[in-house]
């Protein structure tokens, strides 16, 4: 659920929420209502400001990194959305090749309202390439943005879906790490243990490779000899590990920074919190002379 409100922040910071609060207020048409009202509005539009100019600063301060040569941290990178697996990923409701999507349902009740009745989305990671390196885009935790929606009105369901689509032009803000075989931790002693006990659920097999006296157990001497021999599997499967590429990756800050993924315009969209900030801004200084008045 946390997730979920997080990846639709964006929206929710530029609601309508004060004007809610404003119908709410003349509704009860009573001094304290409005009072409360106004100091909710002015609550939320300070929130809703600093909130914005934060997004904005994260999108403008952060340099634009080459996946290839990009510093292990926070940084921002820009390249064509790729599937990682093949066949690529279908969307919920239209079945469509992307690379992420989310959907909603809803249904038309007897007084006109629209119920939700189904909603989810991807957890799919996907590719982005900027021609220097790929990088592994983990979509858990990020807020996520696009032009890509679609809404009709099927069997009295009224369907939406969002989706970045296959080849994209993405933005994306996130923690970037490179995992190196070279350097990644391995625990020879625990994946030693690991693999006799898989040998030990096919007793037959562990008994016809190291039972040499044919006598139905393993001796002291055998179990050293398969011990030796699972030490050796081992050590191999780490010298392969150690020896494999790099993997680049992308997923969310864990000191809570902004992880945005969208196939928006990057200077556009600073702009779009921008306005948006200044607006918060005008509310709360709207909401502080009612509240004067009040």
């Amino acid at each position: 659920m946390i997730v979920g409100i997080r990846r639709e922040y964006g929206q929710l910071i530029t609601s309508g929420a004060q004007l809610l609060l404003l119908i709410v207020g003349a509704k009860l048409e009573s001094r304290p209502a409005w009072y409360a009202c106004l100091v909710l509005m002015a609550s939320i539009s300070v929130f809703a400001w600093a909130s914005l100019l934060r997004r904005r600063r994260a999108l403008t301060d952060t340099p634009i990194s080459r996946i290839a040569s990009a510093a292990q941290g926070y940084v921002e990178l820009f390249g064509r959305g790729k599937p990682l697996d093949e066949p690529p990923l279908l969307s919920h409701l239209t079945a469509l090749p992307c690379l992420w999507y989310r959907y909603l349902v809803e249904e038309q009740n007897s007084e006109g309202k629209w119920h939700t009745v189904g909603h989810g989305e991807s957890e799919v990671s996907f590719i982005i390439d900027d021609g220097s390196a790929r990088c592994v885009v983990d979509v858990e935790g990020a807020e996520i943005l696009t032009r890509h929606k679609e809404t009709w009105v099927s069997d009295g369901c009224r369907n939406t879906e969002w989706k970045l689509l296959i080849d994209d032009l993405v933005y994306a803000l996130g923690e970037f790490r490179t995992i190196s075989g070279g350097t990644e931790e391995l625990d020879t002693p625990a994946d030693m243990a690991s693999l006799l006990g898989e040998w030990k659920k096919n007793k037959p097999q562990l008994l016809k490779r190291f039972d040499l006296n044919a006598d139905g157990q393993l001796d002291m001497q055998e179990w050293a000899l398969a011990r030796a021999a699972a030490r050796r599997e081992v050590e191999k499967m780490h010298r392969e590990v150690r020896s494999e590429a790099d993997v680049n990756t992308l997923h969310c800050p864990p000191d809570g920074q902004l992880y945005l993924l969208t196939n928006l315009d990057r200077d556009k969209l600073a702009r779009r919190y921008l306005g948006w900030a200044i607006f918060q801004l005008t509310v709360f200084f709207g909401a502080l002379a009612g509240i004067a008045r009040v």
